[in-house]
């Protein structure tokens, strides 16, 4: 059903049009589809029916985007790997997807599972045999992707998203993210993160051209803005915070660039007016959601007032978000408790996994994992992930408050806060922070700076300064599981 309603509607509308672009290769909306026709070919010449899976190890690239229509062609479920992940990450998602096949490129790390059929993208190139291609797919419930959760809180999850599901993302898209036609959108943020994809439907559906980008850096994205006029792109906050502290922004003409999208973790007050700042003519908008939901909420340019900086904006029409207690009970606003939401955007449930499937919802509505609340206007903001709130002789608190104010502070680049286990408080709060480069900053001045602001429960027990970056998921979040595993080892709470 997603062909035909956006590339098959861009070769009606736009066909002569600029598709797809990259450097000096540019194909036209026409010449894109014919490009797509024969990798269906070529798929259906392996073997593959609707309902198969094809898992793609790619960077970002004109094959993935290609690869990913083919696949909503015949109604072959796409499996996009995060390409962050270890041999034995990426062996557990093909062992719970069991693909059919797997495109690869040879820079990534080789499998252990094997597929019946595969391809290594950058030293094959898979011919069509001349297969006739099936009409595409139009089974709006047909399952188009099993996008697998960033394993923040342990193994990663299929989620089961359909044609629908991302349809209902591509209206989003556009609602938070206005399109124009003839304009150029650019995939900086990984393809296989939900950020992301449904933009690979969104910018045809609208007439859009595509560019990418293979590997981030403040240069190569820089670069791209400049070399392919882009008005439209999505960044994760560590994308940006990067971007603003560069040097490269002086270098480049980035004065096409239009809208700066930015979700997948909070961005700090302090770095929200900083980019406005070094890009004074752009509009921010913040999108809010999940692999499982798509957008949930997003904060347009003109909601960046100094009260909202904090929240992330509200609910898009058509997609129900409440607050909701540990009983399942839906609160009045101002009260604190679980994001949860419903819509067409919500997934059905996780691959091969009834139980988690059961757990994730809850009176008819999905429960998000993180803990929030909903002003008086119908603004949201969102205090912390359920399962990272620090509980500390009976005291509960929210890490974004704490990393909020270690932020604050001129001399810190990156902080996470999460708990670490003790006999006496069950948990004490703990800091792993990173400063700015060549910062100099003592221990006690930072908990100084803490006092100032946090009541004494909340401040750090244990601080650790880090050399080096925090770890990251492929989509920007900092994976707090590792900076807690090695405390809570032994223990018998999960992490």
């Amino acid at each position: 059903m997603i062909y035909v309603h956006s590339m098959l509607r861009a070769v009606q509308y736009y066909g002569d049009q600029p598709a797809l672009s990259l450097g000096n290769r540019r194909s036209t909306f026409r010449e894109l589809h014919g490009q797509v026709r024969s990798l269906v070919g070529t798929l259906c010449a392996a073997g593959f029916k609707s309902g198969d899976r094809l898992a793609l190890l790619l960077p970002n690239g004109p094959a993935y985007i290609q690869l990913v229509y083919a696949c909503s062609w015949l109604g072959v479920i796409v499996v996009p790997i995060n390409t962050r992940l270890s041999t034995i990450e990426i062996d557990h998602v093909l062992s719970d997807a069991a693909p059919h096949g797997l495109v690869r490129h040879s820079s990534l790390p080789v499998p252990g599972v094997r597929v019946p059929w595969e391809v290594v993208f950058d030293q094959e190139q898979p011919q069509s045999r001349g297969e006739s291609c099936p009409h595409p797919c139009y089974d709006s419930e047909a399952i188009l992707a099993l996008i697998y959760t960033s394993g923040t809180t342990g193994h990663p999850k299929g989620v089961v998203l359909t044609h629908s599901n991302i349809w209902s993302n591509v209206h989003s898209f556009n609602y938070w993210i206005p399109y124009r036609e003839g304009g150029v959108y650019l995939h900086a943020a990984p393809l296989f993160h939900i950020a992301d994809f449904p933009a690979l439907f969104a910018a045809p559906a609208f007439g859009a051209c595509q560019t990418t980008l293979a590997r981030f850096s403040v240069a190569n994205l820089c670069s791209a803005i400049e070399t392919e006029a882009v008005n439209y792109t999505v960044l994760v906050p560590t994308m940006i915070n990067l971007l603003a502290q560069s040097a490269e922004i002086e270098k480049h003409d980035l004065s096409s660039l239009q809208v700066l999208a930015y979700g997948g973790s909070p961005m700090m007050p302090d770095l929200i007016r900083r980019t406005r700042d070094v890009l004074p003519r752009i509009k921010l908008v913040q999108v809010y959601g999940l692999s499982e939901t798509g957008y949930l909420t997003g904060l347009q340019d003109g909601e960046h007032t100094e009260e909202r900086l904090t929240s992330c904006g509200r609910s898009c029409p058509g997609i129900e978000v409440r607050v909701a207690d540990e009983s399942g009970r839906l609160l009045e606003t101002g009260h604190r408790g679980e994001i949860v939401a419903r819509g067409a955007n919500v997934t059905g449930g996780y691959w091969n996994n009834p139980e988690e499937t059961s757990s994730a919802f809850r009176n008819g509505f999905f429960r998000t994992g993180d803990i929030g609340y909903q002003d008086a206007t119908g603004y949201f903001y969102i205090l912390d992930r359920l399962n990272d709130m620090i509980v500390t002789g009976g005291e509960n608190v929210y890490c974004g408050e704490v990393e909020g104010v270690i932020h604050d502070h001129p001399a810190v680049r990156e902080a996470a806060v999460f708990g670490i286990p003790d006999a006496q408080w069950g948990e004490l709060v703990a800091a792993c922070v990173v400063l700015k480069p060549g910062a100099d900053l003592a221990e006690e001045t930072l908990l100084a700076h803490c006092r100032r602001s946090l009541a004494n429960y909340k401040i750090p027990r244990q601080m650790k300064f880090s050399d080096t970056d925090l770890p990251k998921s492929g989509s920007g979040k900092v994976l707090k599981r590792l900076l807690r595993e090695g405390y809570w080892a032994g223990t018998e709470r999960p992490i």
